[in-house]
């Protein structure tokens, strides 16, 4: 077991606390935590007990050692130490487990993120549910978390993090002037709405879709941006193409380029949840729904699954048949383990919702996890950086049963 260099600490319990942790020294921790913060954190390196308890260690570690580690992460997260925190250099606990290859803590990190989250989302609940003000919640063990953006807010903000005073609103981004460029559609603060490298992301999507060839097909897809998951849907030649799309400059950008005049294609201008309770009133199902929206949070995501998939999906058929619904999974993705918590997260509430979800990894050869030259060249341009992993998990659900 290596151990961590600690800086001086102006809170002599607090000096004490992160050296047990990193001596992953449990009875002399079990003492301290009667009567200091399991959050107790370094002043120079804003490391926290989680985070010193994980780089102390190597994956040289005898057995005995990774278990003491492994103790030592568990009680600290017993006693309201914080999943997510970051230190001066950016990483929380899970990112430093990830860096060691100890994936055993790594695990526990992102199972810890998991309940801390789920349980976050149903205070949120029961806060609406009983009229209490609309505010920031924190609970011990739970972080200082706020929601995750949806699956295309293309920011680097989760919502796993401190909050970013500039994140983008739905609103401020359809108030917003777009410019297409060859490689990428960008807002007027120049954040990625949509860019090139989500081609292959795409291409995959409708192949998983629409798997099998047969007449009358039906589609629906929830934002345009690009239209690159629109030209895939095309090539399919379904009977039916239906595109949702809100933002003037978009409307005015696919008009110009005559979709409305492609064979089945059906332009339905705003929001989807203002024109979505039309759609389900004409009685129709599809056999498959794509969602991939900009600048909209989780909840947002969570209730067209909820409410409005349900009602438009084809019901399950025959194994391999029956409609399929997926959406643009970038939850977190401008970290692995925000990433991991979240796709845990989305498949819990897509089974509550009676959807199956089944999820193909999707490598990004030229895609958002270049690095170097390559990776400053595809994101020249782009204020944010929305994605830094190297592999793309795909979600296709259908109903259960």
């Amino acid at each position: 077991m290596a151990t961590t260099l600690l800086l001086p600490n102006t809170d002599p319990t607090a000096t004490m606390l992160l050296l047990a942790a990193t001596d992953h020294n449990i009875p002399v921790l079990e003492s301290l935590l009667k009567t200091t913060s399991a959050n107790a954190l370094d002043p120079e390196t804003q490391q926290t007990a989680l985070h010193v308890a994980i780089a102390s260690c190597t994956p040289e570690d005898t057995a005995e050692e990774l278990k003491a580690a492994s103790e030592t992460v568990k009680l600290l997260l017993q006693h309201g130490a914080i999943w997510n925190d970051l230190d001066m250099a950016g990483d929380t606990p899970g990112c430093i487990a990830e860096r060691l290859g100890l994936m055993g803590l790594y695990e526990l990190m992102v199972d810890a993120g998991v309940r801390a989250e789920m349980l976050l989302a149903r205070l949120d609940a029961y806060q609406e549910l009983s009229g209490g003000e609309d505010e920031e919640m924190s609970v011990d063990g739970g972080g200082e978390a706020t929601e995750p953006t949806d699956s295309s807010i293309k920011t680097d903000e989760t919502g796993l993090t401190e909050p970013d005073k500039d994140n983008v609103t739905s609103a401020g981004y359809l108030a917003s002037a777009l410019t297409y460029h060859p490689d990428k559609l960008v807002d007027s603060d120049n954040n990625g709405v949509m860019m090139e490298w989500e081609r292959g992301i795409m291409e995959r999507s409708v192949e998983v879709l629409l798997p099998h060839k047969k007449p009358g097909r039906r589609v629906l897809n929830i934002g345009f941006g690009m239209g690159i998951i629109d030209t895939f849907f095309q090539a399919k030649q379904p009977a039916h193409h239906v595109v949702v799309e809100p933002h003037p400059d978009v409307l005015a950008r696919l008009t110009a380029d005559g979709w409305a005049k492609k064979p089945g294609v059906e332009i339905l201008p705003g929001r989807w949840q203002d024109v979505l309770p039309a759609l389900v009133a004409r009685d129709i199902v599809f056999d498959a729904i794509y969602f991939d929206t900009f600048a909209e949070p989780y909840t947002s995501l969570r209730q067209f699954f909820s409410e409005f998939v349900i009602k438009l999906l084809a019901p399950a058929g025959s194994p391999g048949d029956g409609g399929r619904f997926s959406f643009f999974h970038g939850l977190g993705a401008d970290r692995r383990i925000s990433y991991d918590v979240y796709t845990r997260i989305v498949e819990m509430d897509l089974f509550e919702a009676g959807l199956e979800t089944k999820w193909e990894i999707v490598l990004l050869k030229n895609g958002g996890d270049a690095a170097g030259e390559e990776g400053a060249a595809l994101w020249h341009g782009v204020r944010r950086r929305y994605w830094v992993l190297g592999e793309y998990q795909l979600p296709v659900c259908q109903f259960l049963g």
